[in-house]
């Protein structure tokens, strides 16, 4: 046989391989999206499956209409993979992506319920495993729902979101995962970026991940900053960095927060406070560090500890570093709000004879 020939017919042979396979994969694509799924195109090519107008509606109680949408999913296989036991992806690349978030009233993250946490397949055997090695998200929108500070959801809108994960293995998610996102977060008067970058193994519970947010409006973040009781925030940015370590669950995170032209709302009385410091001690310290405030705090816990709350761990770690900043001693403060506390008691039970 002339290498012409040869080479004709290894074409041919690839062409046929790539037939099969690319229907195989196909199947996969359907099974994976789950029953409720919707495509509204599906292009197999030469190298890679090309698929259009996907939405994966979100569950019962989900905080909005849609888990997923997408405009354009590009799957490109390892063909060869497709014939041995363990399916292999090379690359994902979505575009023009809407994803939804919730974070449950206990804390847990849930991401496309129903299909990454799905154990078995319709068919009631065990879902093959499968591995992807990259996955590109770009022009993404993401909004973050987070039921463990407030009811209904409070919602936080992430645009222009750009994302790349690396290395990805189902079932067990035991391999290390590299993650970088960078993004704009929506504000009222002013919008702000995120930038991610580290490593996670997420079947280990092992994390190094740095986070950096520039310019982010007060007003969204005013759930995690205040309690409902305290001074609200009328207007200011916040800059943040972070270096968070999760080993076996354990959490250490040195950060750093910077707070920029932080107006506080009016009202609250003289006891008004805001991150547990007294307010009119924030706002003399603004007027003195012309409306810019530095602390360094440290989040330290057991994430599988079902008494240690990350918000509230956040919000009393700021405020204390806070008052520290300013010179002010919580503890004795605190002291002195109870001794007055009781001596008002006192003195009604006095005037009332009891």
């Amino acid at each position: 046989m002339s290498g012409a020939a040869l080479a004709a017919a290894l074409i041919a042979a690839a062409a046929v391989a790539l037939h099969f396979a690319a229907g195989a994969l196909q199947a996969e694509v359907r099974q994976a999206l789950g029953p409720h799924s919707e495509v509204g195109a599906l292009r197999v090519g030469w190298s890679s499956i090309e698929i259009r107008d996907v939405r994966i509606p979100g569950p019962p109680g989900w905080p909005t209409g849609d888990a997923l949408r997408a405009e354009r999913i590009e799957v490109t296989p390892d063909l060869l993979g497709l014939f041995s036991a363990r399916l292999h992806v090379s690359r994902v690349t979505i575009d023009h992506a809407y994803v939804s978030v919730l974070r449950n009233r206990a804390g847990k993250l849930q991401l496309l319920p129903g299909l990454l946490d799905r154990k078995q397949s319709a068919g009631g055997a065990a879902v093959p495993p499968f591995s992807i090695g990259t996955i590109v998200l770009r022009h993404g929108m993401l909004d973050f729902f987070d039921a463990s500070i407030r009811t209904p959801p409070h919602r936080t809108s992430l645009q222009q979101l750009h994302a790349r994960v690396d290395d990805l293995r189902f079932p067990g998610l035991g391999s290390r995962t590299d993650l970088q996102v960078d993004g704009v977060i929506k504000g009222p008067q002013h919008d702000g970026r995120l930038a991610i970058t580290g490593w996670a193994e997420l079947g280990k519970h092992n994390s190094e991940i740095a986070t950096k947010l520039e310019g982010v409006d007060l007003v969204v973040l005013q759930p995690y900053l205040v309690k409902a009781s305290e001074a609200g925030v009328r207007r200011g940015t916040l800059d943040l960095t972070l270096k968070s370590t999760v080993r076996s669950d354990r959490l250490r995170a040195p950060g750093t927060v910077t707070l920029n032209g932080l107006e506080l709302a009016p009202g609250g009385g003289p006891l008004a406070s805001f991150m547990g410091v007294p307010r009119q001690a924030v706002l003399a310290a603004l007027k003195n560090r012309k409306g810019q405030i530095t602390v360094n705090f440290l989040l330290e816990g057991r994430l599988d500890d079902p008494r240690f709350s990350l918000n509230e761990n956040f919000v009393k770690q700021l405020g204390t570093a806070l008052a520290h900043t300013l010179g002010i001693n919580i503890e004795g403060l605190t002291q002195g709000m109870g001794g007055a506390v009781e001596g008002l008691g006192n003195a009604v039970r006095k005037l009332f004879g009891k």
